[in-house]
């Protein structure tokens, strides 16, 4: 059998992490298997249907690096892949299943149903009383003939069971009571209803695995009866664990950032978003964590699913984005932050000049290990692009000493300042160490007044590499105004 997928999203709203979800193991299903990978898009609702929504759609696969084999902007043998654009394909094969006794034409006006709909609330009874399915071929003939507005329903097998396998779920066996009654297939408008253009739509284009959210399953049995009714073999269904919030409900946005879209704003990297979505109710080795895709697509196996539900951790999210920072080369690394640094006004609103840039990539080893997010980048490092406010005197003093000893660690630091701004930071290390041991000093005391002076806080990045980015004179100049301002204390 030929593995072909797909991802079917409606363009009804932006990119989220269920969808992605559902997109990425379909991918990764294809790759594992040496199959296709397709994308088609359901925009048969045209009521909340927005242009901005397809943008997002390509916008966030580009981002994420998840190419499909055929789709709607690369073509392929089995297009047009936008369903609004093959409604003939689907009153063709709807007028297939009323030729063939599988449907039938129902001419019940809306407000016919609507009047059904009121007079059952509160009863056992619900959806269509199929009124219409047994009006004679002839009858309903004529009346479409007439011109007479109708729709066009399927007949549900009544008195049976439908069956069918789920891969990850086993068997599954639905009464068709239980299914909704006689479902509209195509509407009086001439639109498909998702069902009826899934199917078709799935079966032309030679889907052969179905991987989707288990929100889904219901909807399954009467999917099987449709195959069925036009005497095709249904593909093979996997309805994928639900993803939940750490209070055990449903994925939302009241658990936190939920689209794509909120993800990249808030600073992750595509490659840490995909490898900890790809672990959420899959397994892949057993000892390992940090995936690149041609890993994940080496490993992926529908046996390897999970039936319960994935719990969402934005804890762990945020743990695998600190590991891929880590991984970026300083040019890689100071690439991917530019943007958030222009918008944070880390060059005083110019636009940064070759020295800045050269600074700002410098400054990347500094703050790699200390950050979780691109956006927290900017502020690490404003020091080194603005002269930092002197802090009050207080925070110049270390532990046990006082405000004239502070002022003699300082200039005692003072003095080894151009000679650190040549040093690499083990050098740097051993040669202030060795200083502070001849002075009488402890070493923290000596950096304390120095870390200050330059970067304006007591917590910063590594000082010595803050001292050959700023350079002596700089450097010189912010402990001048440090010890100006503590002898004036």
């Amino acid at each position: 059998m030929e593995i072909k997928v797909r991802y079917a999203p409606s363009p009804t709203g932006l990119q989220h992490i269920g969808g992605v979800r559902t997109a990425l193991f379909n991918y990764l299903f294809a790759r594992s298997a040496g199959g296709k990978f397709i994308l088609r898009l359901e925009d048969t609702d045209r009521t909340r249907f927005d242009e901005g929504f397809v943008k997002n759609l390509y916008d966030t696969f580009q981002w994420l690096g998840l190419p499909w084999d055929e789709g709607p902007d690369v073509g392929g043998p089995c297009g047009p892949y936008v369903q609004s654009e093959r409604f003939q394909v689907y009153a063709r094969y709807a007028q297939d299943l009323v030729s063939a006794g599988k449907g039938y034409y129902c001419f019940c006006s809306a407000e016919r149903l609507e009047a059904l709909r009121q007079a059952r609330e509160g009863s056992s009874e619900v959806g269509y009383d199929r009124r219409c399915r047994d009006l004679s071929p002839a009858e309903a003939a004529d009346r479409v003939a007439a011109g007479e507005t109708h729709t066009i329903r399927l007949k549900i097998p009544l008195g049976e069971t439908t069956r069918f396998t789920d891969q990850l779920l086993g068997d599954i066996i639905w009464k068709n009571e239980d299914i909704n009654p006689d479902p509209v297939l195509l509407k009086s408008d001439g639109f498909p209803t998702y069902h009826l253009a899934n199917v078709i739509d799935d079966h032309l284009m030679g889907i052969s695995h179905v991987l989707r959210a288990q929100e889904w399953l219901p909807s399954t049995p009467l999917h099987v009866i449709m195959y069925r009714s036009f005497g095709w073999e249904p593909p093979v269904f996997c309805h994928l664990p639900m993803v939940m919030g750490q209070d055990g409900k449903k994925l939302s946005k009241r658990h936190g950032a939920t689209s794509i879209d909120e993800f990249r704003k808030q600073g992750y990297l595509p490659e840490a978003l995909l490898n900890y979505v790809a672990l959420l109710g899959a397994s892949y080795q057993e000892g390992q964590d940090l995936y690149t895709l041609q890993e994940l697509s080496e490993f992926f196996r529908l046996e390897k699913l999970n039936k319960s539900p994935a719990v969402f951790d934005y804890k762990k999210l945020a743990w695998y984005n600190e590991q891929y920072i880590r991984r970026k080369s300083d040019a890689e690394l100071a690439e991917l932050a530019l943007p958030y640094a222009v918008s944070a006004g880390l060059f005083s609103g110019q636009k940064p000049g070759a020295e800045h840039l050269r600074a700002f990539q410098d400054a990347m080893p500094l703050i790699r290990e200390r950050v979780s997010f691109l956006p927290e980048i900017p502020g690490k490092i404003q020091y080194l692009f603005s002269e930092p406010a002197i802090p009050s005197a207080a925070e110049f003093i270390p532990k046990k000493a006082d405000l004239p000893k502070t002022i003699e660690l300082l200039t005692l630091g003072r003095g080894f300042i151009e000679t650190l701004a040549g040093m690499a930071d083990s050098e740097g290390e051993n040669f202030i160490k060795a200083q502070a041991e001849q002075a009488g000093v402890k070493l923290g005391d000596l950096m304390m007044p120095l870390r200050v002076a330059l970067t304006g806080s007591r917590i910063s990045p590594p000082l010595f590499g803050s001292i050959r980015i700023l350079g002596a004179k700089r450097s010189l100049d912010r402990i001048d105004r440090a010890l100006a301002t503590l002898g004036n204390s």
